[in-house]
């Protein structure tokens, strides 16, 4: 097995059309693993896009494709480009031990880049920069090298010039080594000679390199002083600073290039190798046992330790479910059985694949530091940990925020019906904050989800991966309702019609619970007047009522009942009576409780630039939102307020208009607060006209 100090588990982040797609495709070129390489716009890039992952970024085919590059092996690892809920783009980052930011020669540093740059900060991934199409017009490495800093508040340090730039790029110039990387036009990557840093830019080299050591000093106090008193360190000794700095996330080593033309790769994967960590280097995943508490151990990256791997994505293709898995510690080897510490099931490990852009290569066995696909996995989702049995632990508890926002489709046509339902099998396996019911009454299938964007992609997803043409309906909010008042009350069931009847009576409390408790039920009957045998069916049917609410039919949460009497008859009297009261006491008495209707609110998370914070915050109060506080950041300001989600519909557009194009926001659920009258009003005259017109 390869040694772990020469593994780099590595994902290219850029904002959509930097040349992601591009710079993948040529890493793959360059390290032997495709002979001929596909172009975007010709649509046959290995790790080509789907049309709905223009707003995700990348796909390479698989989620993981590995290649080998000086004695080092790359994993490169597909990073969402999109962010409309954090799920995805935390995953991946998770599995990451270090990341190649790209940016676009001419458009420099865009939205979606510094979102992503955010999230990788956050994530503490070391870095380092491609400033990418420098053959483009309009092209400026200094400029986009000035955005960073300015931008993305970070530190680039940078490790190649340029030599010309549109048309006349010719290739680079490494301030290591002074030597010039001079490509032809033949756009062979491997054609290019080494030379002499050209006349004109001796001056621009001399500085930009005295910058660099400088800059790289900084780890090394002894070799500082030296420096200082004239003597020159080796090159060892700076790249060895340099990757400390990296790795420490103090500065990201930027290089130049154009990967269209295949110009300036070599020396930025060269960088790979040299500055960013191998998974040893990297801070081990924290341990949490079964109930999802820390333990204080972690997965060291070792293959002799028990088995933690990952589940981060699983993705369909030709030849099945295949299931993308971390390695942490420990090794797995076909036919091993392995815990899913979530299910609490164990699993067979079936064929084990590694990735590689255009095939897949069968492994016997795999091991700490690791990125493979299993196949044949049953019931493994993203986000499971997979555990040795003996030794079970969990990598990271598993949240997954109720879905909050639904919305109704059906299918064109009849054939789309069955093709519907298979698709959404395999989206729900995918993407664990989607989930999907049938209503009982109209045949309708829910899609729920995060949020409006988030619905938004899986139907794009049904149409365009896999042909289901479906109508959507308007979105709907999931309120919920709940009772605010204490009630006591009695409810008598009788049915006498020959033969043997029914009877069953309950005195009952019916009061509000804590918000979050759902539904309680305790009995203190005594006396035997409603025997013990029967209390379950009182409790079942006040269960099965809970599920309409009596103002608009929404689910009532948070109530508690308390039986405190009642009475039997010797003959009448079963389980069925006493469940049929207990329906009878809810409609009759949830009535008098003061019932209202309650909405979801979200915790909302709004970057904007400095300029447009007044704007963004008084449109939030306007959507009755609670601003809960300001983080004035390098580049702008976190705003965190919490928002009903019915006022936060087409809020994307809003917002962007509002700071033209520069803010960003991402939503989860936070809780349910009572509605206001004139909502609750609306909301209940709705549900009115839906009941009528069914």
């Amino acid at each position: 097995m390869t040694d772990l100090s020469h593994y780099r588990n590595i994902g290219i982040f850029a904002h959509v059309d930097a040349g992601k797609t591009t710079t993948t495709e040529r890493i793959l070129k360059l390290t032997g693993k495709i002979h001929k390489t596909g172009e975007v716009h010709d649509g046959e890039a290995t790790t080509d896009f789907m049309a709905q992952e223009q707003e995700r970024g990348i796909t390479i085919q698989s989620a993981a494709t590995s290649c080998e590059w000086d004695g080092h092996r790359f994993n490169i690892i597909d990073t969402p480009g999109h962010v409309d809920f954090t799920i995805e783009v935390y995953r991946s980052l998770k599995v990451l031990d270090g990341g190649v930011g790209v940016f676009c020669g001419s458009g420099g540093v865009e939205p979606q880049s510094e979102t992503n740059w955010r999230y990788a900060n956050e994530s503490e991934v070391a870095r380092v920069i491609f400033v990418n199409k420098l053959d483009r017009m309009g092209a400026d490495f200094y400029r986009v090298v000035k955005q960073v800093k300015d931008v993305l508040a970070a530190r680039p340090v940078i490790m190649t010039l340029p030599i010309g730039t549109e048309d006349d790029f010719v290739g680079v110039v490494d301030l290591l080594t002074e030597k010039a990387w001079i490509w032809d036009d033949s756009g062979n990557p491997e054609s290019y000679t080494l030379e002499d840093v050209p006349e004109d830019m001796i001056e621009i080299v001399a500085k930009y390199r005295e910058e660099l050591i400088e800059t790289a000093l900084e780890m090394d106090d002894e070799a500082m002083e030296k420096y200082f008193e004239g003597e020159i360190p080796d090159i060892a000794t700076i790249q060895k600073c340099i990757r400390k700095g990296t790795i420490d996330l103090v500065w990201f080593p930027a290089f130049c290039g154009s990967a269209f033309k295949n110009k300036g790769m070599q020396p930025m994967l060269d960088g790979v190798v040299a500055y960013l960590p191998s998974p040893t280097e990297v801070k081990p995943q924290p341990e949490v046992d079964l109930e999802g508490v820390e333990t204080g151990n972690f997965a060291i990256v070792d293959p002799d330790r028990p088995l933690r791997a990952l589940a981060f994505k699983i993705m369909d293709d030709r030849y099945g479910a295949l299931t993308f898995i971390r390695i942490y510690s420990g090794r797995i080897a076909k036919g091993d059985t392995v815990l899913n510490t979530f299910t609490g099931k164990t699993e067979r490990i079936g064929r084990i694949v590694e990735m590689n852009a255009e095939d897949r290569i069968e492994l016997d066995s795999a091991q700490a530091g690791d990125i493979v696909a299993v196949l044949g996995m049953k019931n493994v989702q993203t986000g499971h940990t997979l555990a040795d049995p003996k030794h079970p632990a969990t990598l990271e508890p598993m949240v997954f925020p109720d879905p909050v926002i639904s919305i109704a489709v059906s299918p064109k046509d009849k054939a789309g019906s069955e093709k519907l339902g298979v698709a959404i099998g395999k989206m729900v396996a995918e993407d664990p904050s989607f989930r999907v019911m049938t209503d009982e009454e109209s045949g309708e299938t829910i899609l729920m989800g995060m949020g409006e964007l988030h619905l938004d992609i899986k139907i794009d997803i049904l149409k365009r991966t896999h042909g289901v043409e479906v109508q959507v309906g308007k979105p709907q909010v999931a309120y919920r309702e709940t009772i605010t008042q204490k009630i006591e009350d009695t409810y008598t069931h009788k049915k006498q019609s020959g033969g043997s009847g029914q009877y069953g009576r309950i005195d009952y409390t019916i009061e509000p619970g804590e918000p979050g408790t759902g539904f309680e039920f305790e009995s203190k009957v005594t006396g035997g007047n409603v025997p013990r045998e029967y209390w379950p069916a009182v409790e079942k049917g006040f269960k099965l009522s809970m599920h309409e609410g009596v103002l608009a039919g929404y689910p009532l949460l948070d109530f508690r009942v308390v039986l405190t009497d009642g009475a039997f008859h010797a003959v009448d009297s079963s389980a069925l009576a006493f469940e049929i009261a207990a329906k009878g006491a809810y409609r009759q008495s949830i009535q008098k409780a003061g019932p209202q209707i309650i909405e979801p609110v979200m915790k909302v998370d709004v970057f904007t630039p400095d300029d447009h914070v007044g704007d963004v915050i008084g449109d939030l109060n306007r959507r009755r939102g609670m601003i809960k506080s300001q983080e004035p950041g390098a580049t702008g300001v976190r705003i965190k307020a919490d928002v009903p989600l019915s006022e936060m519909f087409g809020y994307i557009g809003d917002l962007r208009t509002m700071t033209s194009g520069r803010g960003q926001f991402s939503m989860e659920f936070s809780h349910y607060n009572p509605c206001p009258k004139n909502v609750a009003d609306v909301v209940i005259k709705e549900a009115q006209e839906r009941k009528a017109a069914k």
